[in-house]
């Protein structure tokens, strides 16, 4: 099984294929992750269902207080910073004052990199909470997954570990007006014997048109690149990437592939 946890609140900055020199930051504990999501592919490993009540997050105070360290010895040192990334042991927006860190961090953004961007890696489960979605439209970079057009797709690959509805996800991914990126996870593999392939339709066909209702600004579109806690999975080429994007371009919508 697969493994990777954070074990600090601010990290790096390291480099990230889709966001340059990112400044990492993690809301979550350092020893277990927890998320609403228990993807096949995901690096830090499974989630424990009783992971989303059985841990307290860090304070808000102590939060800022990394993140605002972490930035002035960068400065001091004249490391680059180009975004200042949520991402983490798990989904940032599980936290219960996200959208009180994001109103404190722009500020802090502002004084010491005024130049970086902030970005939120989201699953987009919890954009059912009205703050949270104020919060991720408040950032540059608010990169909201959807990895699947179907139900069941999106059942099969991410595994949520509570209630969620992909049609309650678009209607909220489209409220954002476009102001987003969409990053969606392409592979194939096989789940308790069943094989899978997102690429292919009925799935396929869906998720384009769920994308193309969504508009948003730019599409990421990305295979594996890390271990994964799940075995027979199917990491895509850049050739079949390519393919797939250039039917997202085909849509008027910016594309890249990683």
């Amino acid at each position: 099984m697969s493994t990777f946890l954070w074990e600090s609140i601010a990290f790096g900055p390291i480099h990230s294929r889709r966001l340059g020199h990112s400044l990492g930051i993690n809301l979550l504990p350092i020893d277990v992750k927890i998320c609403s999501f228990n993807c096949l592919y995901c690096e830090c490993g499974w989630t424990l269902e009783k992971s989303l009540t059985a841990r307290e997050y860090y304070p808000v105070e102590e939060v800022l207080q990394a993140i605002e360290y972490k930035l002035i010895r960068c400065r001091d040192n004249n490391v680059p910073v180009d975004s200042i990334t949520f991402s983490g042991n798990g989904e940032p927006t599980l936290h219960p004052h996200f959208d009180k860190i994001i109103d404190r961090l722009i500020p802090l953004r502002d004084q010491y990199y005024p130049n970086a961007v902030i970005s939120c890696l989201s699953n987009a489960t919890q954009l059912t909470r009205p703050e949270v979605r104020a919060a991720l439209q408040r950032i540059e970079n608010p990169l909201l997954k959807l990895d699947a057009g179907t139900q069941e797709m999106l059942d099969t690959i991410n595994a949520p570990i509570v209630p969620v509805d992909i049609e309650e996800i678009v209607e909220h991914l489209e409220s954002f007006n476009g102001n987003l990126i969409i990053q969606s996870m392409f592979l194939s593999g096989e789940k308790e014997g069943v094989p899978f392939d997102n690429s292919e339709d009925p799935n396929f066909s869906q998720w384009l048109q769920r994308v193309v209702d969504i508009r948003p600004r730019k599409v990421m579109v990305y295979s594996l690149d890390r271990e994964t806690p799940a075995l027979q999975l199917h990491k895509f080429d850049k050739e079949k990437l390519e393919v797939i994007a250039e039917k997202v371009r085909a849509k008027g919508i910016t594309t890249e592939t990683y």
